[in-house]
């Protein structure tokens, strides 16, 4: 590993504190180093805050430094007045000499004008380090601004006979939810929660299970709740129509009248595929990842228009024995581990 990999993967690990805060944002890391040492540090911050670029020079005590000293930053620095000003400005402000970056921005207002920039001030440069790690830590931004649509996330629990759900028998003789994992698989799930920008389930589960869809086992920001509601079945008093947390909901009816205050409701046209439809209403609204929880028609419609980046799903040891059969997918294993009694295997869809 030679010196920029060495400080572009502490930029990396810096990024990563701003999951689930920094979105639509990319999650920056930045460090400046002087003299082999490390003298600012800076991540991006929660939504309408500064920069990672920002906050790294900011943090430095003498600034006499930074005319000596190589700024290091995941993503080329952004060049054009969003809700914050250009940090290309703010290096070349700083008399910064030297710029190390991890990939080049795909944003239309940026691609490698930030760097461009740079060049015409005199800045020395070097681009690409850590470039694949780099694109793997930007992956939800990256997808959003090159596919137009958001990072997919798909998550089930499904039994170990391969079932996602009871038989209609023991949801009438138990209307609670039935659990397949462990608690610490339900804690992790909640965790995954406040990573991304949104949750979605659709209507069969509301009305299963009436789930929060909130984050009470974790500490951080809960998702956008994103429910499919076709013909406006979920009642009003279902936790996910309380009005607690920022919630929408895609529909075929446009009549507000039928609508509860507080849901954002969206048109689709469910006699064709969902998914897509889905995709392009969440590009326009800047939600650049989400969770899918289910149900199983829900989780099986994206899969099977092969919109998903990630499958994340748990086996547990119990069985039903008969009931709604877990999704069919197919995709790269990346990891499989054991959490207790679950097994948690990771998919990427390849």
């Amino acid at each position: 590993m030679n010196i920029h990999e060495k400080y572009m993967l502490r930029c990396i690990e810096l990024g990563k504190k701003g999951l689930g805060s920094s979105a639509p944002n990319p999650m920056v890391g930045s460090v400046v180093v002087y003299e082999d040492k490390i003298i600012g540090e800076g991540f991006t911050s929660p939504y309408g805050g500064p920069h990672a670029e920002v906050n790294a020079i900011g943090s430095v005590r003498d600034k006499q430094l930074l005319k000596k000293s190589t700024l290091y930053v995941t993503l080329e620095p952004c060049s054009h007045y969003g809700k914050t000003p250009p940090c290309a400005d703010l290096i070349i402000e700083s008399k910064i000499p030297e710029v190390v970056i991890g990939i080049q921005d795909p944003h239309k207002k940026v691609a490698g004008k930030g760097i461009q920039k740079l060049w015409d001030a005199g800045c020395k440069v070097t681009i690409g380090i850590l470039e694949q790690e780099c694109k793997n830590h930007h992956k939800r931004f990256l997808t959003f601004q090159e596919k137009k649509r958001p990072y997919i996330v798909l998550k089930w629990a499904e039994t170990s006979d391969g079932f996602i759900a009871p038989d209609k028998r023991l949801r009438n003789e138990s209307p609670e939810p039935f659990w397949i994992t462990n608690p610490y698989s339900k804690q992790t799930v909640h965790q995954w929660r406040t990573e991304e920008q949104a949750i979605l389930v659709g209507t069969s589960t509301v009305l299963e299970d009436n789930p929060k869809l909130t984050v009470r086992h974790w500490a951080g920001k809960n998702p956008i709740r994103i429910i499919l509601d076709r013909q406006l079945k979920i009642p009003s008093d279902f936790h996910v129509l309380d009005g607690s947390v920022e919630t929408m909901a895609f529909t075929e009816f446009d009549d507000s009248s039928q609508y509860v205050d507080g849901v954002t409701y969206k048109l689709l046209d469910f006699n064709q595929s969902l998914p897509g439809q889905i995709c392009d209403w969440l590009h326009k609204l800047s939600i650049s990842s989400v969770l899918i929880e289910g149900g199983s028609q829900t989780l099986q419609g994206f899969i099977d228009a092969k919109l998903w980046d990630e499958a994340r799903i748990f086996t547990g040891d119990t069985t039903f024995g008969s009931g709604i059969r877990a999704p069919k997918i197919s995709g790269h294993t990346l990891t499989s581990t054991n959490l207790l009694s679950d097994n948690l295997t990771l998919l990427i869809n390849d």
